[in-house]
């Protein structure tokens, strides 16, 4: 089967449809309408690519009319639309929790637990030193937010922590400067505001996308200067 991904921003999403058209005359059989997630290079630029609330409303709203209308005449591509978790109210279970499915490995032999954590004050194993038994289960890195004893509260006591395991640590950490906070998506999390902010932010957002840091060497010094 043919699996196609569609990054959509708010410089793009309005065009659902003809993305959508798109992938109908490519024969895909799946399509992911993924809205960008605000890590690395996007977080940077995260108030020129968030899209409104009413921007997502709409293309869910024509995504779904898609579906209906492939439903009907018997086509088999398959709709799937990824809204961003900054307009949700509870956090997503990211990677299913920390050091629970996934393991990947950098270039230089550094093992983490999903693809952000480096960015964390965490000391992470490396395959050169290290057997994967040992990693997997000893290692401190992977072992530093798995289960429950690491959480504070509000995640502590939560009657929805088995559920979303607390969010996100690389997002509590980009947004908190603490990984071991509530991700501020959750509406319970004390830094819900910062979420609240970027909602606003992104209502009266006028960056155009040349105004965009691209990701490429001379930005990319920049920022490694600070």
């Amino acid at each position: 089967p043919m699996v196609l991904n569609f990054v959509t921003l708010r410089h793009n999403i309005d065009k659902i449809d003809r993305i959508i058209e798109l992938c109908i005359a490519l024969e895909a059989d799946f399509v992911e309408l993924a809205t960008c997630q605000f890590y690395g290079w996007a977080q940077l630029n995260r108030v020129g690519l968030l899209p409104t609330k009413e921007q997502l409303v709409r293309a869910e709203r024509i995504t779904n009319e898609y579906r209906a209308k492939l439903a009907a005449e018997g086509h088999p591509c398959k709709l799937i639309f990824v809204t961003p978790d900054y307009y949700e109210e509870r956090p997503k279970a990211c990677m299913n929790g920390w050091g629970s499915i996934f393991l990947t490995v950098t270039p230089d032999g550094t093992a983490l637990p999903c693809h952000g954590a480096r960015q964390m004050p965490v000391e992470f194993p490396n395959v050169r030193d290290h057997s994967m038994q040992h990693i997997w289960y000893d290692s401190f890195g992977f072992n530093r937010f798995r289960g429950y004893d690491w959480m504070p509260e509000p995640c502590r006591s939560c009657d929805e922590k088995e559920k979303d395991f607390g969010g996100c640590r690389c997002q509590a950490f980009m947004l908190t400067g603490d990984a071991s906070n509530a991700d501020p998506v959750c509406s319970k999390s004390p830094q819900h505001d910062l979420i609240l902010k970027a909602r606003e932010e992104a209502e009266h957002a006028t960056q155009t996308i040349e105004q965009l840091a691209f990701r490429n060497d001379r930005n990319s010094r920049l920022i490694a200067k600070g």
